[in-house]
């Protein structure tokens, strides 16, 4: 690996360039990172009393497992600490695609993404190779053109990985397509929801939950029979023929009195130690579900940070939810009454938190500023820059915060950008996605502008 400049400047590696796409095809993210191989003592950060104490509480039982508590335990844990001070850049072009709202690995080379313009694709890493996959048409087509199209917000992919779910041509409408092949599969589009789809997670390799804007939540079952076959069904025209399919269970998001008409359902996250669902919406609440062959509502709460969340993610480790907002990321766990964990504060000029990943005890948080966070759950503080950019230095850290900051992306200078924007070259991206593959460590991140006008795209390989 190519030696790299410390503090918050731009790591960037030679911008790969991509291959010929049309002007509708849309940008992808990818992850990743590199270890050392050799552990050293590392000295660990003071850390309040009562977390420590909880901390150790949540562990019991996890410390038996085999692994972490090994050598191999401590060396993984070791190289997830290490990771984020020795990923590089290499910025992908994407053309003229509009703002990478979500994504996700398929293999080792391969990141399916959506996008604002509701373009589904995957991209190979290392060509830079775009292959837009069809996307899924309801059974009344014409309800989906009628309404102005939000894009793809969420795409996730199955416990086994042989199924993916994420929108269709009509943002309200569930698509799931069988992997690896991508051939459709089922739609769940008129008796759905009524609004577009934020949020999925799925329960089990054939149960997945959807949360919409229309403050619903849906779970929907898969007929294994759908999809036992290799190969996809066509009808006369040479169509891809799948199924529709309805929700099994439908939960609306109850109505506070503070906010009654703003309950829009923005981020899903499931907990399989406990076979319950988080949900965050954007009146300000944490929701709780329990998961059974239906949708059980267990609590509401109240977030501490009430404007902007629009991310939330759960650490099996600790047992903790993660909810991302304007300018924090607050952590709960709902079997206490008391919060032990303190929120962060991104300090990245209100622009908000965008996307949020836990892997172990490290929590990464891509912003509205074009920037990359890295925050040490276990010493509540987030992880700093080293004084030497050797893994081998003996140097300590500078007592400066860990910042990745991303490339430029591209950015269409039409007409809103001159009259509204007064010609700004210089626009951050928002950091909507970001997704790690951990056997190659590899991160990839992709979002876009984020003033909602503005027509732009960044993807780039962190490695």
């Amino acid at each position: 690996m190519a030696p790299q400049q410390t503090g918050s400047r731009k790591r960037k590696a030679p911008a790969i360039e991509a291959a010929a796409a049309s002007s509708s095809s849309q940008g992808s993210e990818a992850t990743n990172g590199e270890g050392p191989l050799v552990p050293k003592k590392q000295k660990r950060p003071a850390a309040q009393r009562s977390l420590v104490h909880y901390l150790k509480g949540r562990e019991v039982g996890a410390q038996s497992h085999a692994g972490l508590s090994s050598f191999e335990g401590e060396l993984r844990r070791y190289a997830v600490r290490k990771l984020p001070e020795l990923l590089c850049e290499s910025e992908l072009a994407l053309g003229t695609l509009n703002k990478v709202f979500a994504s996700q690995w398929l293999n080792a080379r391969q990141v399916v993404c959506g996008t604002k313009c509701n373009t589904l694709f995957v991209v190979d890493v290392q060509s830079v190779q775009i292959t837009r996959i069809p996307l899924m048409r309801d059974r009344g087509a014409g309800l989906a053109r009628a309404q102005p199209s939000c894009g793809i917000h969420a795409i996730e992919l199955n416990p086994s990985r042989t199924l993916l779910a994420t929108g269709g041509e009509n943002p309200n409408s569930l698509a799931v397509y069988q992997l690896p092949t991508l051939d459709p599969v089922c739609l769940g589009d008129r008796h759905g929801h009524k609004d577009w789809i934020f949020a999925i997670a799925w329960m089990s390799d054939t149960v997945a939950v959807s949360g919409s804007r229309d403050g619903t939540v849906a779970l929907w079952r898969m007929d294994p029979d759908m999809f036992n076959g290799s190969i996809a069904w066509h009808n006369d025209a040479g169509l891809p023929v799948y199924a529709h399919i309805r929700p099994r269970d439908m939960e609306t998001i109850p109505r506070p009195s503070t906010n009654p008409s703003n309950r829009k359902v923005r981020a899903l996250a499931f907990s399989g130690k406990n076979q319950e669902l988080g949900a965050v919406s954007l009146d300000g609440y944490f929701h709780l579900w329990k998961v059974r062959s239906t949708l059980s509502r267990l609590l509401s709460i109240r977030l501490p940070y009430c404007r902007e969340n629009v991310c939330l993610t759960y650490c099996d480790e600790l047992s903790l939810y993660a909810v991302g907002s304007q300018s924090h990321v607050s952590f709960l766990d709902p079997r206490q009454r008391q919060q032990n964990i303190r929120p962060l504060c991104s300090r990245e000029g209100g622009t908000g938190v965008r996307s949020l990943s836990f892997y172990q005890y490290i929590i990464t948080v891509g912003t509205g500023h074009g920037s990359l966070l890295f925050y040490d759950i276990r010493a509540q503080k987030f992880l700093e820059e080293r004084a030497s950019a050797s893994p081998d230095s003996s140097l300590g850290p500078t007592g400066s915060k860990l910042k990745l900051t991303c490339g430029r992306g591209w950015l269409n200078h039409d007409d809103l950008w001159v009259n509204y924007f007064g010609g700004m070259d210089e626009f951050p991206n928002a950091l909507y996605t970001h997704c790690y593959n951990w056997p190659e460590m590899k991160l990839f991140v992709a979002g876009g502008p984020l003033p909602s006008g503005l027509h732009g795209n960044y993807a780039g390989l962190w490695s």
